[in-house]
């Protein structure tokens, strides 16, 4: 599979610096974020045939009821994760795309990733390979558990929602990390930041989101 990494015409430099500017003005003030975002094209993210609208600020689908996220939902809450720090080690559940892992892959020094649906991540493993993301580990797997193996993760950020937030991922989180996860079900969803201190979890809920559930089991 070849993919057209610098676009023309919507697909354009020019197109991706007209999102960042928006993303500006809606509230994002972290210059890494936005640069990470500037430098990963999202229209190799989705079917050629949705290529012309990957920068727009929506969610757009990618096949198996699944979704690549709004941009300014990516940059909200890669923001929240890796706002003040660079986090060494972050697990990231439901790769989907793989666009939410490039962004993160350029903001730390190791992304393990952890979908569940075979299809989607094998596609998003050939566009890693296209941007030579060699600090990318992914795997088949339920997201729900996380990836106990390679933890303690410095930050975890989940990019579906569960009804409520897994003890699992909870206890995989390193001394100091963070955790962003939209929690709910429906259309009362949060998006909440868990921040561990020792033994003690902080929890803070910000704003009304909307992702697709959190669902177990794989697909092959």
């Amino acid at each position: 599979m070849n993919f057209d990494l610098q676009g023309i015409g919507m697909t354009s430099r020019r197109t991706r610096l007209r999102l960042i500017e928006r993303l500006r003005k809606n509230g994002i003030q972290n210059e890494a974020v936005l640069e990470a975002m500037t430098e990963v094209p999202r229209h190799i993210f989705v079917d050629e045939a949705l290529a012309h609208r990957a920068y727009e600020d929506t969610a757009l689908p990618i096949g198996h009821s699944q979704t690549i996220s709004q941009p300014y939902i990516v940059a909200r809450m890669t923001e929240l994760l890796c706002s003040g720090w660079k986090p060494k080690r972050v697990l990231e559940v439901g790769a989907g795309s793989g666009y939410q892992t490039a962004i993160l892959a350029r903001l730390s020094t190791q992304v393990y990733t952890v979908e569940r649906i075979a299809p989607l991540l094998e596609k998003a493993k050939l566009r890693f390979k296209a941007l030579k993301l060699n600090n990318v580990s992914a795997k088949l797997s339920d997201g729900r558990w996380g990836w106990p193996e390679q933890g303690p993760f410095d930050a975890i950020m989940v990019t579906a929602a569960p009804e409520q937030t897994p003890s699992e991922l909870l206890e995989q989180l390193a001394d100091g990390g963070r955790l962003v996860i939209p929690v709910g079900g429906g259309n009362e969803q949060m998006l909440k930041v868990y921040k561990r201190q020792g033994a003690e979890i902080e929890e803070s809920s910000l704003e009304q989101v909307r992702f697709v559930p959190l669902l177990g089991g794989v697909v092959r």
